[in-house]
């Protein structure tokens, strides 16, 4: 759609905002940045998305979008003559919707309990955490992507989080590809495609930033 205005408001480490690049990167649309201060929210973040004050953003032509799998699913319905990411078959997308509902439920909370906590706490949360990702392992079988041959929505959900095993690895002392072998290996093959590569941020960089918020928490 030529002539669009699109811009992100978002946060370099969100595995959130990471969703929605890779969703525009997929289908080639062309966009404005704006890195978000979460400490001192910006007038823009504030006026685009007044009821949870929260990135990501997609802001389309003036109007807001809020909420990463809806920005996803906005994406998919708005540019859709290129690299579909839901399923046309309504039993498909409903399956489709159900496993990145799961992936937003657990894997995220269940992570931020990993570095946030320590002791027997933080083995809980491990443990769910695994435990998360092979019920996610056992959905994708033998699978490329988990909709099939190519990437789609819950890919798109659930990939952005592979940045941040290491940092959780590291915190935990734990190794998620001894656990969940298959997972970890359609994570790499995941990031050999550009839109996901470009989109993720580096595992090394996430680490630091977990271990500097560790240390405010005085967890370290």
């Amino acid at each position: 759609m030529a002539g669009d205005q699109v811009t992100l408001l978002d946060f370099w480490a969100s595995p959130f905002g990471m969703r929605v690049r890779i969703a525009l990167a997929e289908k080639g649309v062309k966009y404005e940045y704006s890195e978000q201060d979460l400490k001192n929210k910006s007038a823009l973040l504030l006026q685009m998305n007044p009821v949870h004050k929260k990135i990501p953003v997609l802001v389309h032509n003036g109007k807001p979008v809020c909420e990463s799998l809806i920005i996803v699913q906005y994406i998919d319905d708005v540019w859709k003559e290129k690299a579909p990411l839901l399923p046309s078959d309504p039993y498909q997308r409903a399956q489709s919707r159900f496993w990145a509902d799961f992936v937003d439920k657990k894997l995220y909370d269940l992570g931020r309990k990993i570095w946030t906590t320590k002791g027997e706490d933080q083995e809980a949360a491990k443990k769910d955490f695994i435990d998360s990702l092979k019920l996610l392992e056992g959905e994708l079988g033998d699978k490329p992507y988990f909709g099939g041959e190519t990437l789609g929505y819950v890919d798109v959900t659930l990939v952005p989080f592979y940045c941040w095993f290491y940092a959780y690895e590291t915190v935990g002392n734990f190794n998620l590809e001894a656990d969940c072998p298959k997972l970890i290996a359609y994570c790499k093959r995941c990031l050999q495609k550009e839109s996901v590569s470009k989109s993720l941020e580096d595992p090394q960089k996430v680490r630091d930033f977990v271990v500097m918020r560790r240390k405010m928490l005085g967890l370290e």
